[in-house]
């Protein structure tokens, strides 16, 4: 049911809800990050009408939803549903047609689909979009008042009240993540002008001592030219980075992986596959130039110390979820032994995952290969 007919309370109840729904959105604003903003949003709308129930989806711009934050449920209870919801039913038609949904019995509509195994009943609906101006940034719904009773125009008024303050907190919220990833980007650049105009020099200087040093006569050449040899290496090691570090890189997915094997040196008894689709990955560029460094590093630790014949690389994704999977037949390893030591860089690429809201697993067994996946998820734009 869908209504343009609003209660007429007097002024002073109008005001003090009016105030209500600004005091809680500007909390939900407080929130450090465009995910907490959004799951304040979804729990004050749920106190604002008290609902059992309420979420707050945001679609990712290919019919399906980039965030989804749920409030009125605890951990336990989520955790058996099968899948979160895809934007289609009654979702997909909010995010569709930008139409407000109240209806007393969700599973009388026909457009009433989706509810997966494990999902909690839910009866009555409303649900509202949140937008500005064209811009969908959001789909605000909520079931089940608590006293049993169906939503009213009233509680229409107020959640469409609050989705209009709503959008302005999200954008808000994106535009401050948007501009950190901007001085991210701009302290990269930085560092990569400094490892150029530093680093570099240095290496070379050492390099063009040395060489000097066996012409001279004064050491022994073999072992000077040892040194030389590691030492470009490291050279070419770190020019490679800065590259990295200047322009990311926008391929896909299967490309980006085919070019870190280019860098590395992979021997001959090593097969190494690689499983990844040939399109581009479900992140900006930054975001997914991230993620390749440590697979990169899980990949440089398997073709170094594995000791393997097979490493086999390959990607899955749905709109969850990014996962990179690195499999070897080698040497393996005691995890435990290994858990607080830094040698294999394991703590690295799990503080790096972290940061893109992912985590990094490993199965491994002495004799018996390793197995690492990386998982990110796909709201990590």
């Amino acid at each position: 049911m869908n209504s343009d007919k609003y209660p007429e309370p007097d002024e002073p109840s109008v005001l003090n809800r009016l105030r209500e729904i600004a005091e809680a959105v500007m909390y939900a604003a407080e929130g450090e990050s465009e995910e907490q903003v959004l799951e304040r949003i979804a729990h004050v709308s749920r106190e604002i009408v008290k609902a059992r129930y309420a979420a707050l989806g945001v679609p990712d711009g290919r019919g399906g939803l980039r965030y989804f934050k749920v409030s009125g449920m605890t951990t336990d209870e989520i955790r058996p549903i099968n899948h979160l919801p895809l934007g289609r039913g009654l979702l997909g038609v909010i995010m569709r047609d930008r139409e407000v949904l109240r209806m007393e019995h969700m599973q009388d509509d026909p457009r009433s689909v989706g509810f997966c195994s494990g999902h909690p009943i839910m009866d009555s609906l409303l649900g509202v979009p949140i937008q500005v101006g064209p811009q969908l940034l959001g789909i605000l719904y909520l079931s089940d008042r608590e006293d049993g009773q169906p939503f009213s125009e009233e509680d229409q008024w107020l959640i469409e009240t609050l989705a209009g303050y709503a959008a302005l907190a999200i954008a808000g919220a994106q535009l401050r993540e948007q501009q950190s990833r901007v001085s991210t980007l701009e302290e990269r650049e930085r560092i990569g002008m400094e490892l150029h105009d530093g680093v570099i020099q240095s290496l070379y200087a050492v390099g063009m001592h040395l060489d000097l040093m066996r012409f001279s006569g004064n050491a022994r050449s073999d072992d000077l030219g040892e040194i030389i040899g590691q030492l470009n290496t490291v050279i070419e090691d770190i020019r490679r980075y800065i590259l990295n570090l200047k322009a990311t890189h926008t391929g896909t997915i299967s490309e980006r992986f085919r070019e870190m094997l280019g860098r590395l040196y992979i021997p001959t008894a090593l097969e190494v596959e690689v499983n990844a689709p040939d399109e581009p990955p479900p992140f900006t560029a930054s975001t997914f130039e991230s993620i390749c460094q440590i697979a990169n590093e899980a990949i440089s630790n398997a073709v170094r110390h594995a000791d393997a014949t097979c490493l086999k690389i390959s990607t899955v994704y749905d709109q969850q979820r990014f996962q990179i999977m690195i499999v070897d037949d080698g040497k393996g390893f005691d995890l435990e032994a290994v858990r607080d030591q830094s040698g294999l860089g394991l703590r690295n690429m799990q503080q790096r995952a972290r940061l893109h809201g992912g985590h990094v697993s490993i199965q491994s067994v002495p004799g018996q290969g390793t197995t690492l996946t990386i998982t990110i998820p796909v709201s990590a734009r």
